[in-house]
């Protein structure tokens, strides 16, 4: 297990990433988390990250309160990523150590942390799934 403290995010993170821009509509986004079962996409700005968007954020639209009223379901469907993204998300770095990015996925119950560099470009993703290979090949090595 000693080995996976000095595992960083650059040997575990996706690098092929779907990206969205702000100028998505939710109709188009829906279908887009349907299709490709991820639970959250990059938001890109002439080539740099300014947002994510996750289907938290798409499904919030739809959490109404007994003091609002209820906008037309086509109404909400025009809305765009710009209206509903998160502009202020926590990164990680490629050469991030991966024991703190479990330690933010833990702490704040995140499945996937973007990877960005010093200019804001959007690197790739690191998902729960690839901390939990991480490990497993930590373990099978030290076993």
């Amino acid at each position: 297990m000693y080995q996976f403290l000095e595992q960083t995010v650059a040997g575990h993170m996706t690098r092929s990433v779907r990206t969205v821009t702000r100028g998505l509509t939710m109709r188009e986004l829906g279908p887009m988390f349907e299709r490709d079962d991820f639970n959250a996409y990059p938001v890109e700005d002439d080539g740099q990250m300014v947002g994510l968007v996750t289907k938290f954020d798409f499904l919030k639209c739809f959490a109404f309160t007994p003091n609002q009223m209820v906008p037309r379901y086509d109404d909400l469907m025009k809305r765009t990523v710009a209206d509903i993204m998160t502009s202020e998300f926590i990164y990680v770095r490629s050469d991030t150590k991966l024991t703190r990015v479990l330690q933010l996925m833990v702490e704040h119950r995140f499945r996937s942390v973007p990877v960005i560099d010093i200019g804001h470009r959007l690197e790739g993703m690191i998902a729960r799934g690839d901390i939990l290979r991480a490990l497993e090949e930590c373990a099978r090595g030290s076993g």
